[in-house]
C-alpha cells in the first residue's frame, strides 16, 4: 500500500508559490509515497506545473479543516506557527508530525519560530530540522505552452489589503508610459479587482479588451505571466509567478519588507521599498508604499527589461 505526506498549506497563490523549494524537498525525501496538499481548490488548476503535489484537497482555511481519510505516515505544518495549525496536523493521526513547536499546542520537537526570514528559507529550514534537505532557490516552474496573448506588459494593480494597494492615478501613469514605450499593456486581477483596473485602464485610456481582471483563471493567468515582457505589481500573488518564472518584474514593497517575501536576488526582478515596516492587513495604503514614486517604478521598470 502507498504510504502518504499531507502537507497543509491552506493559503493563496504567493503561500503555494513560495512553498514549492519545500514540496520537492517532501517529494525527494518521499518518492514513493503520495503527497496530498491541503490548500484552497482553486489552486488545483497549477497542479500541472507543480509536479511534486500529487493530489489537492480542497481545505478554505484552517476552521475549514477536518482530516476524513486514514492517518498519513507524515503529516508537514507548511502553513505557520500558531497553536490551530499544529493541532490541524496533530489532529490527522499522522505516524510522524513535522512543525514549529508552540508552547500552546501539543508537543512537536520542532524548530522555533523566526520572524525576520524569508517565506521560502523559513520551510526549508524547518525541513533541515527534520533532516530533509531542501533549497530555497529551487523555486522555478516549468513554463506552460498554452498563452493567448504573448510579449504583453502586466500591470496588477489590485492586492489582498488596502496597505499593499498603490493609488490607481500612479498605476494609470506608468501603464501610459509602457504604452508610448510601445508595450501591449494589460490589467490582471481577480473579479473582486476588476473595478480597480478598469479604473485604471479609464485613466489611462486602455481599450476595454486590455482589462484581463476577472477574466483569466490561474492558470490563464500563469501562462500569461511565463511569457509576458514584465510584470509590475504590489506585494501579491502574482508577483510570485514571475519570479517562478524569471519574468521581469518590478514589485512595489510597503508594509513587509522584501526580504521576508521578496523576488530572489536576480537582475530580472527588482524590489522597490522604502524602508518602514506597518501593518499588512490596514485598508489604507501603507505609509511606505505611498512613499514610492511613478518615477521610481519608470526607472526600476528599465532596469528590469534594459
Amino acid at each position: 500500500m502507498i504510504g502518504s505526506v499531507l502537507v497543509l498549506r491552506a493559503l493563496g497563490l504567493g503561500d503555494l508559490l513560495t512553498a514549492v523549494p519545500a514540496l520537492r524537498g517532501l517529494r525527494h525525501a518521499f518518492p514513493d509515497h503520495q503527497v496530498l496538499l491541503a490548500a484552497p481548490e482553486p489552486l488545483a488548476a497549477l497542479l500541472d506545473l507543480v509536479p511534486e503535489v500529487d493530489e489537492l484537497v480542497p481545505t478554505a482555511g484552517l476552521a475549514d479543516f477536518r482530516w476524513q481519510r486514514s492517518g498519513p505516515d507524515v503529516a508537514v505544518n507548511l502553513h505557520g506557527s500558531g497553536p490551530e495549525s499544529v493541532r490541524a496536523v496533530c489532529s490527522t493521526g499522522a505516524r510522524r508530525v513535522l512543525s514549529h513547536r508552540h508552547p500552546a499546542a501539543p508537543p512537536v520537537a520542532g524548530p522555533g519560530w523566526e520572524d525576520e526570514q524569508h517565506e521560502r528559507q523559513r520551510w526549508c529550514r524547518l525541513l533541515r530540522h527534520y533532516d530533509i534537505d531542501a533549497d530555497p532557490d529551487d523555486l522555478l516552474l516549468p513554463t506552460p505552452l498554452d498563452v493567448a496573448r504573448p510579449g504583453v506588459a502586466i500591470v496588477h494593480p489590485g492586492a489582498s489589503h488596502g496597505a499593499r494597494m498603490w493609488p490607481v492615478e500612479r498605476y494609470a501613469e506608468v501603464v501610459r508610459w509602457a504604452v508610448d514605450g510601445g508595450s501591449d499593456v494589460v490589467l490582471t486581477g481577480s473579479e473582486s479587482e476588476r473595478e480597480r483596473a478598469e479604473r485604471v485602464a479609464e485613466l489611462a485610456g486602455l481599450p476595454a479588451d486590455s482589462v484581463l481582471a476577472g477574466r483569466t483563471g490561474l492558470r490563464e493567468l500563469a501562462a500569461l505571466v511565463a511569457h509576458a515582457r514584465l510584470l509590475i505589481c504590489g506585494d501579491t500573488g502574482i508577483a510570485h509567478l514571475a519570479s517562478a518564472f524569471r519574468t521581469p518584474s518590478v514589485v512595489l514593497f510597503g508594509p513587509v519588507a522584501p526580504r521576508c517575501w521578496g523576488p530572489p536576488d536576480d537582475a530580472r526582478h527588482v524590489a522597490l521599498w522604502h524602508g518602514r515596516s506597518g501593518d499588512t492587513f490596514a485598508s489604507e495604503p501603507d505609509p511606505g508604499l505611498l512613499a514610492l514614486t511613478t518615477e521610481q517604478v519608470i526607472e526600476a521598470a528599465r532596469t528590469a527589461v534594459p
